[in-house]
């Protein structure tokens, strides 16, 4: 294959993963329409409810690693053909739950495989074949997960209220199953680098790291630089997926909910909306990440998530500035899907970055428990969401401070170290710090 050829083919490889990651944005994003029903079905209290997301988060996180080990050992058609098969079956089987430890298994556990087999091979596989549009294309397969639930929001919250929570998960189940194994089959591994070596970007900002490290998953382990992003990402995490898991349960304590905006319910137009904004920040923030560099892109980013969390809380019995402001927070908090994963293949190579990014991505099972049942929780101790909404805000700035004040020296150094000698015995394509 020419590289020619490969420049054409690897647009393609971009296409099919965003496609079959638009079939995993409905379990994530659309599970809180389907707690009120199923909460009413079981009888059982929002905390042990949603365990669920949580636990469909934590799988999909914590056995990333050993995804992403079998993505790279079997390749990437077979293995998300599995996941897409584990993501049709999951809802389907749901729709025939009984308990709540069937729920915790079927849409949990099965869920959460099949998601995070499909997560960690599409965007460990553009980190690959694209090197030197790493931020924009990791932002546009995660806007893919971010994008999908904007189709099925609204046709799932009517047919919930029309015929029932089971036709929704019977009848999307299979959908988002047929669509994303038929998308699989055009996926790839792609060649060597050589054959598809980035072209060189003159920045001002970043660093440019040398062309010396790839490292494995033992060795990043050993630096400092891993620890910071995982604690980053797990206090990101935590934000977002508060909003997620809660935004039906707050803004029923609001009371906007059923309030009427532009003519349609506040929270699906805002869940609506809220896809399409945390689909769009994807692509944005990682092609600008890749111009003025992932620190101070994450500085911008985060910032902006903790103003609209306090925002949003200080207007909170406003339906048309829930709706918007909703949007704003995800906006602030989807990028994370680019710059994270990015980042981490700048700074540790290409060659594990599937296997790398699946430990990184355990942080977002953290973030899952402390944005679902922990906020929760804290809710029902204190009677109120005011406490939830200054600790996520406060989570938010922390990071942001941490990116610049933190993570960018340590990666300069990083830097400088290695272009005054040799460290690792590999190499890689990366281009930013």
């Amino acid at each position: 294959m020419t590289k020619e050829n490969v420049k054409i083919n690897r647009w393609w490889q971009l296409v099919f993963g965003v496609v079959v990651m638009m079939t995993i944005s409905s379990p994530q994003y659309t599970w809180t329409l389907f707690v009120q029903p199923i909460q009413q079905h079981l009888g059982i209290g929002l905390v042990g409810i949603q365990f669920t997301f949580s636990l469909l988060i934590i799988i999909q996180t914590w056995f990333s690693p050993v995804q992403g080990y079998l993505i790279e050992k079997f390749g990437p058609r077979l293995l998300v053909s599995i996941g897409s098969i584990l993501i049709g079956l999951s809802w389907i089987f749901t729709a025939f739950i009984n308990n709540l430890g069937m729920l915790y298994l079927t849409y949990g556990v099965m869920g959460g495989f099949g998601t995070g087999i499909i997560y960690v091979g599409v965007i460990g596989l553009m980190v690959r074949w694209f090197p030197d549009y790493r931020g924009l294309t990791a932002g546009l397969a995660a806007a893919g997960y971010g994008f999908g639930a904007i189709f099925t929001t609204f046709p799932i919250s009517n047919l919930i209220h029309s015929t029932g929570y089971v036709s929704a998960l019977l009848i999307f189940g299979a959908i988002q199953g047929i669509i994303g194994f038929l998308f699989a089959q055009g996926l790839k591994t792609p060649p060597s680098q050589e054959m598809i070596k980035p072209k060189v970007v003159d920045q001002t900002h970043p660093t440019p790291m040398p062309n010396k490290m790839n490292f494995s998953p033992r060795e990043m382990f050993q630096s400092p630089i891993f620890w910071i992003l995982f604690i980053m990402m797990a206090l990101m995490s935590t934000s977002g997926l508060m909003v997620t898991s809660e935004v039906s349960s707050f803004a029923d304590d609001f009371g906007v909910s059923q309030a009427l905006v532009f003519g349609m319910a506040a929270l699906p137009l805002s869940l609506t909306i809220s896809r399409f904004t945390n689909g769009l920040t994807r692509p944005i923030f990682g092609w600008i990440s890749d111009r003025i560099g992932r620190e101070l892109t994450m500085v911008i980013a985060f910032t902006l998530e903790a103003i609209s969390i306090l925002a949003l809380l200080g207007l909170r019995n406003d339906p048309i500035a829930f709706v918007i402001l909703t949007g704003v927070v995800f906006f602030g908090w989807g990028e994370i899907f680019s710059l994270f994963p990015s980042i981490l293949t700048d700074t540790f190579g290409t060659k594990h970055a599937t296997t790398n990014y699946g430990f990184l991505y355990i942080s977002q099972g953290i973030g899952s428990l402390l944005g679902g049942p922990a906020s929760a929780y804290l809710e029902s101790i204190t009677g109120s969401w005011i406490p939830v909404f200054y600790l996520v805000a406060g989570a938010d700035i922390l990071t942001a401070l941490l990116a610049i004040l933190v993570l960018r020296p340590l990666r300069t150094k990083m830097a400088h170290e290695a272009q005054s000698g040799p460290i690792i015995k590999n190499t890689i394509t990366s281009q930013h710090i």
